[in-house]
């Protein structure tokens, strides 16, 4: 049997991960038809099938969950011995692979990365915006150094550490009956705005899953006027009257410019985090140390 391929290991993790060869193929910079040619070499060698292909995509057989996970940790060990090696080399190189929520980037990471890399010129950095459960997917198969996520995402298996407060607001037109109490400053609870019309965002996200959690733990159904996909456009949605809106304080900036309101929620699910994630065990490169050190020194908790 040929020896083990790295490349080719890879292209079945990220279709594995996608549940699309197109959409492993446009991540992975590589024709489609050179993923499903890799594919097919290495399930004939093999003598097996890795995956069920269909209409809607393709899925992992019992025998491709295995192969998988075994490439996983390969490229994981893989990953690692790169970072060993070029903590031996002497100089400032290196790189820097980041697996980033919208969320994360909406917040102080895009400064602080500015500010990193004045100072490590030498350094390259990988930065990918993808969401929640595909960054960690990529932590799992060594493809980034750190994640960004939020809080109520399972990373049990990873070692963590808090990088900004990320917490949700409700925001209100100046109009809206709500203004007067939001202009107060005070906290607010979610049981004393979910009466109101909403405008709601994209399905399956971070905030989209803690705001139906909690309507659900009230008995609530919120009421949507409307749905948009970006938090931009909530805020022009609101803005123009079409409902209160909830919003993460990474986000806070989009306010600038607008006469929406905002408050923080009061309810303990509301008090979020943001976290910087990273594989347990796993080497620390120079790169990483320096970047998660600056970050820690320049975090500054809301009040």
């Amino acid at each position: 049997m040929p020896p083990f391929d790295p490349v080719t290991a890879r292209l079945v993790v990220a279709v594995s991960r996608y549940g699309s060869i197109g959409r492993a193929a446009e991540h992975e910079n590589i024709a489609a038809s050179a993923v499903s040619r890799r594919i097919s070499e290495v399930e004939a060698r093999l003598g097996v099938a890795l995956f069920d292909r269909s209409l809607q995509g393709v899925r992992l057989t019992p025998a491709g969950e295995t192969y998988v996970a075994g490439c996983r940790e390969i490229l994981r060990e893989i990953a690692d011995l790169h970072t060993e090696m070029v903590d031996f080399a002497i100089g400032t190189r290196g790189s820097l692979r980041l697996a980033c929520t919208s969320s994360a980037l909406s917040g102080r990471l895009p400064e602080l990365l500015a500010t990193f890399a004045e100072s490590h010129r030498g350094i390259s950095l990988d930065i990918q915006e993808m969401s929640a459960s595909l960054a960690l997917g990529a932590m799992d198969d060594g493809q980034a150094d750190i994640a960004f996520v939020a809080d109520n995402n399972d990373v049990g298996r990873f070692e963590t550490e808090m990088f900004e407060d990320d917490n949700v607001l409700v925001l209100c037109s100046a109009e809206h009956t709500l203004a007067e109490r939001l202009r107060s400053g005070r906290p607010i609870a979610f049981d004393e705005v979910a009466q109101h019309e909403v405008v709601g965002i994209h399905h399956s996200g971070a905030l989209d899953r803690l705001l139906s959690a909690a309507a659900a733990r009230s008995g609530r159904a919120l009421g949507e006027r409307v749905r948009v996909e970006t938090f931009p456009s909530l805020v022009r949605m609101v803005e123009a009257g079409f409902g209160i809106g909830f919003l993460r304080s990474t986000s806070l900036h989009l306010l600038a410019g607008t006469d929406v309101i905002s408050v923080r929620l009061s309810d303990d699910w509301a008090i979020r985090k943001l976290l910087a994630v990273r594989r347990r065990s796993s080497p620390l490169s120079r790169p990483i140390r320096e970047f998660l050190a600056l970050a820690r020194k320049s975090h500054v908790p809301l009040g």
